[in-house]
């Protein structure tokens, strides 16, 4: 009784009994593809965000927020830069460290990796190394002990375990009376982590930041200093202004951009995802389109009628525009709660699966993400919900026009 009349006589249109029974059924397939379009896209993106979400939480458990290295030298006045790292209120943590490429010969076969010293008692608090010891502790790395941990893929390649010894030798040269020879020193294997990375735990290795400066005859120098940041979006601001707090000669890095070629085509999956998924919902606006069309050609009766009685034809076209507009909202309403529901509860379906049909669909020793992470994010949900919308009201327009554009009396010359 209240309602404006355009959107009354669309609301009954919706409800009405049609004489056409195929109208109804392709009404009923444009939502069924609206909700299936935007439940699939809201689920998939949601997975896709949840493995970005895990590999950039597990890089960044071994890899510092944020690096600044002396440029083409070693950094000795390393003290003072984690001083004025500690004062700025947006730093949580701050390491020294010595990076260098090295061939390990663990007796059984060789391989190359990143041999990185650190300091074990301010590491923790930039990294979780500790945390991710299989065997072993990370206060075995004691000066002078000459004592390595390895990762444990690289630990399986040299086919090395606890307490055996490893011959290391770096990119750093001896000048001998015999010419140049590569610094070597036998290191003895305290330990093996497992951070969930293959980056890590095939190309890293850890030692005691003293020891590695003897071999590299680096003296008190150090590669650079990391960072741990309260927050690392901030990350290259704060190594900005560290780098120029310390004056010229530095380079800076960062988390976002050390790893810029992953989190690129993560983004470009994820778009292409999102696109070629929209695709369904395009489908049910198409057939939304299909159902109007044959609506209003069903109805010309009915239009030629409410003109002779006055209405407009903006108001006919109004009554189309509500009558098509509210499939789009039931099948884009049907979608997204469907699509939270079936990402809330992912996990337990592809158990389901696995159980039914005795398959593992993620073996550990194939992927190290054995589960479906997912980032249910209420922003992508309502970008993907104003998508569906926007389509199925843009799905309207041509029909309702044409039912605006009926001529009273050439609809009622038949009837």
């Amino acid at each position: 009784m209240f309602k404006p009349l355009p959107i009354a006589i669309g609301l009954r249109y919706l409800r009405a009994k049609r004489r056409n029974g195929f109208i109804s059924f392709i009404s009923m397939a444009s939502i069924i593809g609206i909700a299936l379009g935007v439940a699939v896209l809201i689920t998939t993106l949601s997975v896709m965000g949840g493995f970005q979400r895990e590999i950039r939480d597990r890089l960044l458990q071994m890899a510092a927020h944020a690096t600044v290295v002396a440029d083409g030298r070693e950094m000795t006045e390393w003290p003072r830069a984690i001083k004025l790292a500690l004062a700025d209120p947006r730093v949580a943590a701050a390491s020294p460290y010595v990076d260098t490429q090295a061939l390990i010969d663990g007796g059984n076969d060789k391989a190359p990796a990143i041999i990185r010293g650190v300091l074990p008692e301010q590491e923790r608090k930039v990294s979780v190394i500790g945390d991710k010891l299989v065997v072993g502790s990370l206060d075995s790395l004691t000066p002078g002990s000459y004592n390595i941990l390895l990762g444990k893929e690289l630990a399986d390649i040299l086919g090395v375990r606890m307490g055996d010894s490893v011959l290391v030798a770096t990119s750093g040269m001896n000048i001998t009376g015999m010419g140049a020879t590569p610094q070597m020193k036998r290191f003895v294997v305290s330990g093996v982590f497992e951070a969930g990375h293959q980056e890590f735990d095939k190309g890293l290795a850890i030692v005691r930041m003293d020891d590695l400066q003897r071999v590299q005859r680096m003296g008190d120098g150090v590669t650079g200093v990391r960072l741990k940041l309260h927050d690392m979006d901030k990350a290259w601001d704060v190594a900005r202004d560290l780098a120029l707090k310390l004056g010229g000669g530095y380079r800076v890095n960062d988390w976002m951009h050390e790893n810029a070629n992953i989190f690129r085509a993560i983004r470009m999956e994820r778009t292409m995802m999102a696109i070629l998924l929209s695709l369904i919902i395009a489908m049910g606006a198409f057939n939304l389109v299909s159902s109007q069309v044959m609506l209003v050609t069903d109805k010309q009766a009915d239009i030629a009628i409410q003109r002779t009685l006055g209405m407009t034809p903006g108001q006919v076209m109004r009554i189309f525009m509500v009558q098509g507009s509210l499939i789009g909202i039931i099948g884009t309403v049907i979608g997204v709660v469907g699509g939270i529901l079936l990402t809330l509860n992912l996990e337990h379906i592809l158990k389901l699966i696995e159980r039914m049909f005795h398959v593992t669909l993620l073996p550990e020793d194939v992927y190290y993400i054995t589960g479906l992470p997912t980032d249910l994010r209420a922003d992508t949900v309502a970008i993907i919900a104003a998508v569906a919308l926007a389509m199925a009201f843009l799905a309207t327009l041509y029909p309702a026009w044409r039912a605006s554009r009926t001529p009273p009396a050439e609809a009622l010359r038949y009837e």
